[in-house]
């Protein structure tokens, strides 16, 4: 393997990891944000006291994820041609929407309150997630096909439970759930993606002790 590689898995690892971490850590010093309740994005509003650290993150974290492209295309090109370009262009795709983007154009604190700015970062973010959803499906079919039977299982049941957890996430906004247990937004936000992101993570870490 090569060290382009090797560092590519590592770039791929510790992006994922990062995400979770300081979606859980950078609340702890935010004392009005919820992490129940609230989007991970809502981090980087204008008024957040760990603004900064949170967008030169996701900066980070864009840069990581498109950083370990060349290590997913080494390892299933061979398996699947056309599966892996469409999970490697879903993969950039988040990383520019969802994670570059994030840094560049913010939310704000409440929803309520519109910009241009959140616009861009709604369109981008969303756009992202959607297409991030299917990786973890995509990397099950092509694992199943390099004889990875455990990766493909464990691969399936995440894009499913990721799928739940996204759908939960979209009707925590709706006002009929209000004050409910389904508007627990940042909740099913971070389930989401730590079921995401599972099957690549196990992937990367199998890919890297080989």
């Amino acid at each position: 393997m090569t060290t382009i590689i090797k560092l590519s898995w590592l770039s791929l690892i510790i992006a994922m990891l990062g995400d979770i971490a300081i979606s859980f850590v950078l609340p702890l010093f935010y004392k009005t944000y919820s992490i129940s309740k609230m989007s991970i994005s809502a981090l980087g509003n204008p008024q957040s006291p760990v603004r900064l650290i949170f967008n030169l993150w996701m900066l980070a974290e864009g840069i990581l994820f498109l950083f370990s492209l060349p290590a997913l295309f080494k390892k299933y090109h061979a398996v699947s041609s056309v599966l892996t370009n469409v999970m490697l262009v879903f993969i950039a795709l988040f990383a520019i929407g969802a994670c570059v983007f994030t840094c560049f154009f913010s939310v704000n604190e409440s929803k309520d309150v519109v910009t241009v700015s959140s616009k861009i970062h709604g369109v981008g973010s969303a756009l992202g997630f959607m297409l991030f959803l299917f990786v973890p499906l995509l990397l099950g079919i092509m694992s199943f096909k390099n004889d990875e039977g455990i990766i493909g299982i464990i691969s399936v049941c995440s894009f499913v439970i990721s799928m739940a957890f996204f759908v939960l996430f979209v009707m925590s906004d709706k006002p009929e759930f209000s004050g409910t247990l389904i508007s627990s937004e940042g909740l099913w936000q971070r389930l989401n993606l730590i079921f995401m992101y599972l099957p690549l993570l196990i992937a990367a870490i199998t890919s890297t002790s080989q």
